[in-house]
C-alpha cells in the first residue's frame, strides 16, 4: 500500500509514460471500476456533486488495497472527468423530473464554468502530478470550510425558476471554480455548490439540482479539453461509467427523500472527509521528501 501511494504522489525513479492498453484492465479491476462508478454517480445525484470528490480518492486508492491494480494520478484525472460528465447529466434529468432547477443559475453558470474549464483541462497538460493532487486537496478544503457556514436550508416549495441571483456572482463563482476543476480533472461541484449556498445565496435543494446541470456543461469542456491532450484512458473510463447512469438517477431519487438540513450535514460531512483524506496524502509526500 506504502508503494502504491508513492507512486501516486509521483514519487521514487520516475518511469517514462506509456500509453494506457486495454489488456491493463482485468477482469478484477474492471469489476472493481463498475462498483466504484456506481459509488460515485450515486453520492453526484444525491448531494449535486459531480462525483469527482468521491471518485478520486477511490480509483486512487482502492484498486491497490484491493490488490486488482494501480492507476496513475493522470489515468485517475481522465477517467474522472469522463464520469463526471456522465453521472452529472444524469442525475441533473432526474432531479429536473422533481422541478428543482433553476434556469438562470443552470445557464448562466454553465456557460461561465465551460470556458473555464476548458482552459483548466488545457494547462494541466504541463503541470506535474503532485501538483494535480495538491490543488485537488486545497479545492476539497475551501469546500469544507464553507459548507459549515450557516445558512441555504431554506426550501421553497415552488418557483425555482422565480428565483433571481446576482449574475456577475453567479459568472464569478462558475467560471472560478471551472478553471480549478478542468484542472484537476474534476467537475468541481464539491466546490461549487457550497460557493453557491454561501456566496450567492442559493437555497440548498435548488443548488445541488442547478450545479448538476452547470457540472455536466463543465465536464463537457474539461473532457475534451483532455481528449484532445490525450489524457483520457478509454478502456477504464468506459467501465467505470457503465454504473453511472442507474447510480445517479438512485441518488436523486434518494436526495428528495431528504430534508435540506440534513442534505446539508451529509455534504459537510463528505465534503470534510475527503479533504481530510486527501491532505493526509500531500502531507505523507512532502514529509518524504
Amino acid at each position: 500500500m506504502q508503494c502504491a501511494l508513492q507512486a501516486v504522489a509521483g514519487l521514487g525513479p520516475r518511469r517514462p509514460r506509456r500509453a494506457y492498453h486495454w489488456r491493463r484492465v482485468t477482469a478484477p479491476l474492471a469489476i472493481t471500476l463498475v462498483g466504484i462508478g456506481f459509488l460515485g454517480a450515486f453520492f453526484a445525484g444525491f448531494l449535486g456533486i459531480g462525483g469527482a470528490l468521491v471518485m478520486f480518492p477511490l480509483l486512487l486508492y482502492v484498486p491497490p488495497l484491493l490488490g486488482v491494480g494501480r492507476l496513475e494520478v493522470r489515468d485517475v484525472v481522465g477517467i474522472t472527468m469522463a464520469l463526471v460528465f456522465v453521472s452529472a447529466l444524469s442525475g441533473f434529468l432526474a432531479h429536473r423530473r422533481y422541478g428543482v432547477v433553476n434556469r438562470q443559475l443552470t445557464v448562466l453558470g454553465g456557460i461561465a464554468g465551460t470556458i473555464g474549464s476548458f482552459a483548466g483541462a488545457l494547462v494541466s497538460r504541463w503541470t506535474d502530478d503532485r501538483w494535480l493532487l495538491a490543488v485537488f486537496a486545497v479545492m476539497a478544503t475551501a469546500g469544507a470550510i464553507l459548507i459549515l457556514i450557516p445558512g441555504g436550508e431554506n426550501d421553497p416549495i415552488s418557483g425555482r425558476d422565480a428565483l433571481q441571483f446576482s449574475p456577475l456572482r453567479i459568472v464569478l463563482v462558475a467560471g472560478g471554480v471551472g478553471v480549478a476543476a478542468g484542472f484537476v480533472g474534476a467537475g468541481g461541484a464539491f466546490l461549487l455548490v457550497p460557493l453557491l449556498v454561501v456566496v450567492v445565496r442559493v437555497p440548498v435543494r435548488v443548488t445541488i439540482a442547478s450545479s448538476l446541470g452547470i457540472t455536466s456543461m463543465t465536464a463537457v469542456a474539461g473532457f475534451v479539453g483532455k481528449l484532445v491532450t490525450h489524457q483520457i484512458p478509454f478502456v477504464a473510463a468506459l467501465t467505470v461509467a457503465v454504473a453511472a447512469i442507474p447510480g445517479a438517477r438512485l441518488g436523486a431519487a434518494v436526495s428528495h427523500r431528504v430534508s435540506s438540513r440534513h442534505l446539508k450535514r451529509a455534504l459537510a460531512i463528505t465534503i470534510v472527509l475527503a479533504a481530510a483524506r486527501v491532505w493526509w496524502d500531500v502531507i505523507q509526500m512532502l514529509a518524504r521528501g
